[in-house]
């Protein structure tokens, strides 16, 4: 979902090269597990489609993402909600109109040069979008409480999002893999509050064929606290280029995050 493979993401930190992420890779078709959970076009402002992402409606009228998926020259956005955009098309009108349309704003303080740091975006909608139930934004340092407990790796999340199951050497490959269905996996936390790599502004999760996990085609899409409705943080970044080992998620629970993305809602 997210529009470029971005090598040099944290070098300066830890010698390893990032990837911006795109889709939940080993993971199970969500069906209407989350119907708040949709997939977006970032379009510019002549309404030419640029790269997809996943998203959460929060409020009727807020789609919460990552920045990087709507900072320039992104101006604007479609989205969908079915759980199966794919067998829509064309008659969806993927990739120009969609359920919902509206305007992208990317944190002020995103950097495109380390947008992990900030990585936090939002489409507000032209019309609001009525459901029986929307994601929710988590507490003020909410997360805090599981670095310090035992057993991390036994924290889940639930990752949402559409597109890659996995990393596929060739473009023959990724084609026949690159359908457009929400999919849903049970990540566990690996690193949390960690000096250098995840900092105070991210964390790590897994993403392996027994707890399933992020790739090419989610990023900005929601991880949900355990199986609740609370946006933990999105999918951001991932740490090689076959989405194994461990994905990226900024955190949302953040005075930074909370307060930009709150005074939309207000």
């Amino acid at each position: 979902m997210s529009k470029r493979v971005i090598s040099l993401l944290m070098l300066v930190l830890l010698l390893v090269g990032a990837t911006s992420v795109l889709a939940v890779s080993d993971g199970q078709p969500d069906g209407n597990g989350h119907p708040y959970v949709g997939l977006m076009v970032a379009q510019d402002a002549a309404g030419n489609p640029l790269w997809r992402c996943s998203g959460t409606l929060i409020s009727p009228t807020v789609y919460l993402t990552a920045g990087h998926c709507t900072e320039a020259p992104a101006a604007q956005a479609a989205i969908w909600f079915d759980a199966d955009v794919e067998s829509g098309i064309p008659a969806n009108g993927y990739p120009f109109t969609g359920d919902a349309h509206g305007t992208t704003f990317t944190h002020p303080d995103y950097n495109p040069a380390a947008f992990f740091v900030r990585d936090v975006g939002v489409v507000v909608l032209d019309a609001p979008i009525f459901m029986s139930e929307y994601g929710a934004l988590p507490e003020l340092n909410q997360l805090d409480a599981l670095a310090n407990r035992r057993g991390q790796q036994d924290r889940t999340f639930t990752a949402v999002g559409y597109g890659l199951q996995e990393s596929f050497p060739d473009a023959a490959a990724w084609k026949e893999h690159n359908v457009r269905v929400r999919m849903v996996a049970h990540p566990r936390l690996i690193q949390i509050n960690v000096p250098g790599f995840t900092g105070d502004f991210s964390l790590l999760l897994s993403n392996n064929a027994n707890t399933g996990g992020t790739c090419f085609g989610d990023s900005g899409g929601p991880n949900f606290i355990g199986t609740s409705n609370v946006v933990g943080g999105v999918t951001s970044f991932g740490v090689n280029g076959n989405c194994a080992g461990t994905g990226g998620v900024f955190r949302m629970d953040r005075e930074w995050s909370l307060d930009w993305v709150q005074s939309f809602l207000d």
